[in-house]
């Protein structure tokens, strides 16, 4: 390793640092990534940086979603009303909903193996990659944080927990599409209610079609934010390794591994 930027002469990197976040591979359950797919089309993508694959699920997610009615009917057959769930559906929109839905959920598996296998790969070359980024408008280092506050922001407000860790693509997403989902769910309107007392009016004004994209958008900002602050915090601690043993370590400094 003879400099300390990615200068894109390596086959492989592990990570890019860019103002406008830190963009890395490491090794991910296919299993897991899947099931954010098939909790909400696009997360799987968003974990694994895929953010315009992600970001195209996501929207056809809400748009065929709302016009297939399949949360009004996910609500009906909560209630045990399996016949008005079934009349509810919009079968024209459903058709179309179903083979994107498959398609989101084995493309993130298939991805995440891919990538698994590249980061291997790319460990393996252990080829240098840039650490600080500079703009106009942003500064971008990598550096050790908090999980436990990356939770609690996005828990706060989805999104929050992306920008404490500098993903402003995808906090910039989540906070705009939360936003989308406050207004039309009335959430925040029941909220109010509910603090004047008044009950009835305030579960009367939600809209819980709207209302059904939250526990999925809380849950996957949140586990994202953590997820990401934890392997932010690795690759900090394996760029300043590398950094001290180039510059500081003796070349004839050697451990002898214990025989077994």
């Amino acid at each position: 390793m003879d400099n300390y930027k990615n200068d894109n002469t390596a086959r492989r990197y592990i990570a890019h640092v860019s103002i406008l976040g830190t963009t890395q591979i490491h090794l991910r359950n296919p299993y897991i990534i899947a099931w954010w797919s098939a909790a909400f089309p696009g997360f799987g993508h968003l974990l694994l940086s895929k953010y315009l694959r992600g970001f195209v699920l996501f929207i056809w997610e809400v748009v065929v979603n709302l016009q297939s009615n399949i949360n009004v009917a996910m609500i009906h057959s909560f209630q045990g009303d399996i016949d008005m769930a079934k009349e509810s559906l919009n079968t024209r929109w459903l058709i179309v909903y179903i083979p994107v839905y498959l398609f989101a959920i084995w493309d993130s598996y298939r991805t995440t193996v891919d990538l698994n296998k590249i980061y291997l790969l790319a460990e393996r070359e252990n080829h240098v990659f840039n650490s600080f980024s500079m703009g106009s408008m942003e500064i971008n280092y990598l550096d050790k944080r908090n999980p436990v506050m990356s939770i609690l922001w996005s828990l706060f407000m989805p999104g929050l927990g992306q920008l404490y860790i500098h993903r402003i693509v995808v906090a910039f997403f989540i906070v705009t599409w939360t936003v989308v989902f406050f207004y039309y769910s009335h959430l925040l309107e029941a909220i109010s209610l509910l603090f004047l007392g008044d009950i009835q009016k305030a579960t009367k004004v939600l809209n819980s079609e709207w209302l059904l994209f939250f526990p999925s958008l809380y849950g996957f900002a949140t586990y994202d934010a953590y997820i990401n602050t934890v392997e932010n915090n690795k690759l900090a601690e394996k760029e300043q390794k590398i950094f001290l043993e180039k510059n500081y370590q003796h070349p004839d400094f050697y451990i002898e591994k214990e025989k077994r």
